[in-house]
This record gives C-alpha cells, sequence and structure tokens, in this order.
C-alpha cells in the first residue's frame, strides 16, 4: 500500500502554491493610487503633487481635478492600455510634454484605442498646446480649453488649421497673447492670421581668395558671379555647377591691381570694363566663337587715375557707364557706347575724389548720386534736351558719405549712406528732398547695401573692425530692424543670385576668404 500521509501532504503543497501565486498576481495588479479614487473602470485623482506612475490596467476613464503638478511628462500613461478618456480639469498645467502626442498615436495604431484624449483641459496655465496632440482622435465631439493663458503664435498656427478641419466642437476661447492677436477669439483666426516664415543667410561655400568687389549678371541664359581681386591682379568668373550644386570657376582676365570688374550686356555681347589703380584701365568683350575674353579698349589714363566704382545704366534706349574716379587729378566721367565702343560723353567735375556713384530714378527721370571724401553727396539730374547731367543738390547735413546705394519699399525710394567714421544712415526721398529715416553705428564701415530677395528687403552693414549686421525692412515700423550677424573680414560688396530655385549671396572680403551664402526659410509653426 501506498502512503496516505504523504498524498495529504503532497494535496496541501499544491493548495498552497495555489494560493501564493494567486496572491502574486494580485500583488502584480497596481491598486488604485494615493490620492485617488478609483471604481471598476474609472479613475478620479483630486489635488495630487504628480502623476501617479500606475492605475489598475483596467481604467478606461482617468480625471485630474485641481491636482499639484505643472508638467505632463511623455510616457505618463504607458501603463494604462485601456485608457479612452482623459480629463484634466481646473489643474496649474503650464506644459504638455510632445511625447503625450506620440505616445497617443502609436497607442491608438497599437495597444489600445485612446478616442477622447485631453478632452478636458479647462483651467489650467496652458499657453500653448503640442502639435497634433488631437491627431487621429477622429471620434472627438468637444474641446474644453477655457481658462487658459494661450498664446496665439506661429506655436499654435497648427490649432487654428486644426479648428477649421474638425467637427469637434469648441468653446470660445481668447488670446492671450501676442499684442497683435491679444484679446482676439481664437475660433475666429485663420491660418493666414499668422506670419510663421523666417529667413536667415546660411554659410554655403567659401573661396580661397581675398575680393574687393563683386557683380553678378546673365548670359546667355546663365547666371554667373565675377570677382575683382586686387592682390592677385584678376577678375575671376563663376559659374554654377548645376551637378556638383557649387560655384566653379568660369573664366579669369589677367590684369592689375585690379578695383572694380563690371559686365553689361549689349545686343547679346557681353563686355567687362576692368578698372585698375596702375596701368590704366581696359574694356573687354567676350568671343563667343574662341570662348574667351578680347580687350577692345583702353580708358583714357588721364581723366581716370584712380577708379573707385563703376555704375552701368541706360536712358532712352542708349547704354552708358559711369566711372567714379578718388584721385586729385582725375575726373568722374560718363561713357556713351556708340555701336562700336564706348566714348567720354560727360566729365562731371574734377578735384572731388569721388568714391562711389549710384545710378536711380527720382520721380522717372534719370539721376546719379556722386559721393566724395570732400564734400557732401551730390545729386545730378538728367537733361533730356542736352542728354547730359546737371548738377541738381547736395544731401544736407552728411559729410563723410563713402557710398550711396538705394532702394524701394511700395514705390518709395529710400537710400542707404555708408560712413567709415560716424553713424550710417537710410534716408526716404519726400518729393523734394531726402529726409533721415533711421541711424545705424558703423564705425569701420565701408558698405552698407541694401539687398532684395523675393519678398524680403534687406540691409547689409560691413565693418572692419566687428561682425557684419543684417537687418531686415520692418514693413509696419517703415524701418529696418536686426536680423543676422554674419563674421566676414573686411567685407567690400554684396550681390544676390538665384539659380535652380534657390538664391544665394556673395560676399567680398579684401583681408579674408570670400563667402557665398544660401538665402532659406524657416517656417516657425513646424
Amino acid at each position: 500500500m501506498g502512503h496516505p500521509g504523504r498524498g495529504w501532504m503532497l494535496l496541501v503543497w499544491i493548495v498552497a502554491v495555489s494560493f501564493l501565486l494567486a496572491d502574486g498576481r494580485r500583488l502584480r495588479q497596481p491598486r488604485c493610487p494615493s490620492g485617488c479614487t478609483c471604481t471598476k473602470d474609472n479613475a478620479l485623482c483630486e489635488n495630487v503633487r504628480s502623476v501617479p506612475h500606475a492605475f489598475p490596467s483596467d481604467v478606461v476613464s482617468l480625471s485630474f481635478v485641481k491636482s499639484g503638478f505643472n508638467e505632463i511628462a511623455g510616457g505618463s500613461f504607458i501603463h494604462t492600455p485601456n485608457l479612452q478618456l482623459l480629463l484634466f480639469t481646473a489643474n496649474s498645467l503650464d506644459l504638455i510634454d510632445e511625447e503625450i502626442t506620440n505616445a497617443a498615436s502609436n497607442q491608438l495604431s497599437c495597444t489600445f484605442s485612446l478616442i477622447f484624449l485631453i478632452r478636458s483641459l479647462a483651467y489650467n496655465n496652458l499657453e500653448t498646446l503640442p502639435k497634433d496632440v488631437f491627431k487621429g482622435m477622429d471620434a472627438l465631439t468637444k474641446i474644453d480649453l477655457r481658462g487658459n493663458n494661450l498664446i496665439c503664435d506661429c506655436k499654435l498656427k497648427w490649432f487654428v488649421e486644426w479648428i477649421h478641419h474638425t467637427n469637434a466642437t469648441l468653446d470660445e476661447i481668447y488670446c492671450s497673447g501676442p499684442s497683435i492677436h491679444q484679446g482676439k477669439k481664437i475660433n475666429d483666426l485663420q491660418p493666414h492670421s499668422f506670419d510663421c516664415i523666417t529667413t536667415k543667410f546660411a554659410s554655403y561655400q567659401l573661396l580661397k581668395f581675398e575680393s574687393i568687389s563683386v557683380e553678378s549678371f546673365n548670359f546667355g541664359n546663365e547666371q554667373f558671379v565675377v570677382f575683382a581681386q586686387p592682390f592677385t591682379g584678376t577678375c575671376t568668373f563663376l559659374e554654377w555647377d548645376h551637378v556638383e550644386m557649387t560655384f566653379r570657376t568660369y573664366d579669369i582676365i589677367e590684369s592689375i591691381s585690379t578695383v572694380v570688374c563690371k559686365p553689361i550686356v549689349i545686343d547679346n555681347q557681353l563686355f567687362i570694363i576692368v578698372a585698375q589703380l596702375f596701368g590704366g584701365s581696359h574694356i573687354y568683350k567676350r568671343d563667343t566663337s574662341s570662348n574667351k575674353f578680347i580687350k577692345i579698349q583702353d580708358i583714357d589714363i588721364l581723366r581716370i587715375r584712380k577708379p573707385n566704382d563703376i555704375e552701368a545704366f541706360e536712358i532712352d534706349g542708349e547704354t552708358f557707364f559711369i566711372i567714379a574716379d578718388s584721385s586729385k587729378a582725375g575726373s568722374t566721367t560718363v561713357y556713351k557706347w556708340n555701336g562700336i565702343g564706348f566714348y567720354s560723353h560727360q566729365s562731371l567735375h574734377l578735384w572731388y575724389r569721388d568714391t562711389d556713384v549710384e545710378y536711380l530714378e527720382i520721380a522717372n527721370k534719370p539721376h546719379l548720386i556722386l559721393s566724395s571724401s570732400s564734400q557732401r553727396p551730390v545729386v545730378y539730374q538728367w537733361n533730356r534736351i542736352q542728354k547730359k547731367f546737371d548738377r541738381r543738390t547736395d544731401i544736407p547735413d552728411m559729410e563723410d558719405v563713402f557710398s550711396v546705394k538705394h532702394f524701394r519699399v511700395k514705390g518709395d525710394l529710400f537710400i542707404c549712406l555708408t560712413r567709415f567714421i560716424g553713424d550710417s544712415r537710410v534716408m526716404r526721398w519726400d518729393g523734394a528732398m531726402f529726409k533721415e529715416v533711421q541711424t545705424f553705428p558703423s564705425r569701420g564701415s565701408m558698405v552698407f547695401q541694401p539687398v532684395f530677395v523675393s519678398k524680403w528687403q534687406y540691409a547689409i552693414l560691413g565693418s572692419d573692425y566687428s561682425l557684419t549686421q543684417v537687418y531686415q525692412w520692418d514693413t509696419n515700423r517703415g524701418q529696418f530692424v536686426p536680423s543676422q550677424e554674419l563674421s566676414i573680414q573686411a567685407p567690400r560688396g554684396f550681390s544676390v543670385v538665384s539659380v535652380d530655385n534657390r538664391v544665394f549671396l556673395f560676399a567680398s572680403s579684401f583681408k579674408g576668404k570670400t563667402q557665398i551664402y544660401e538665402h532659406i526659410m524657416i517656417d516657425l509653426s513646424d
């Protein structure tokens, strides 16, 4: 016979183990957290100081009322696989981690259906909401965001777009800021109410040479850039490589102490005026048959002794260029194209040591503004009868102006005046004279140049002693506002090139490497 005692002991052992396993399962099942009241599938937490780490797994509805935490961290509800309704009412919330949104999306597709995530967020301290926090909640019928301090800026643009596409109803809520939207109903805002596109110039390519001027031009349906390099005595041409997506050398004109390489296209012919400090200045023509530049003309060395700037323009279908001469004995001179070459058309004055010339139209009439180290900027107007420029006026209280460049905003004419010592200025033409709009500290500046890209108007203020300042025109203020700083050694000029639906800014550097920046747009609502 067997041993009945042993059978009885085995039965007791099996029952004990069963109770222990059952008790273990009960221990592994999370209990209702302190501060919360739990029923079969609901949990209500009131006055808790943090989000509890665990709830019974069968909780479907979870509510927080008058809690002491101000942030919902990512992963807070990862252990509530059956959660469908999550409410936050009268808390002090001011931040919802974006991971909550991601977790919701994952849980919707994987472990459970969180249908009404954060349906009620009323009476908290929320200033914004994570983007797409309601994504995937097609069954959502109502959102309650009353009593918050929502800032209606670009971070909330997605929510305004969502409002116009959801079937969920939204109680009237108001913007707490910024000033442009403060007090407005969020329900009444439109996506176009937000200006969320900002821009910047991002470093793109570094060129291993110094340069004193830069010009861009179009020839043969291609974009080119030419730099004047005084130390190597060359005009260096660059073209865009559509495969490598970089700018590469196209050609070079050898010269001496080159200060300006000015391109002029006339009847599909490309001419380059090469201004030199020594050895005279010359005019080259692009020979398309031999694919090289050929010198076709010398410029009168008795008139042009120390060229500093060249400006090309057209008046009544005729092509001109003018060279600003900065020597004591030279003369700033206008040259005209006669179908064969360029000849001297008019000498404006002697002895004034001009540093810059700018062509512009004032009231639809051709004008020139000459900057000089010995007098205030002088304005000349074209005489259509005599076909010459007559002195009209000067710009008062603006001594020691190195250069003048113009730009237009909505039809209004402005000029940027560069000063090496003192303040550079922006002035506006009021119909009779130029009046000051804005001043800029500019010690050591040799260039203050307006640049237009797409719909953005910039002004770039270079300096030999500090970082280059980029300003962007603010239409509401009618002034430039700081936009960006660029590190360029002794900048002397800027030029914009558009190619392959991209925009590049070329910056010549007299003491360092010439630089290329790409103009990029950034959507702050992303």
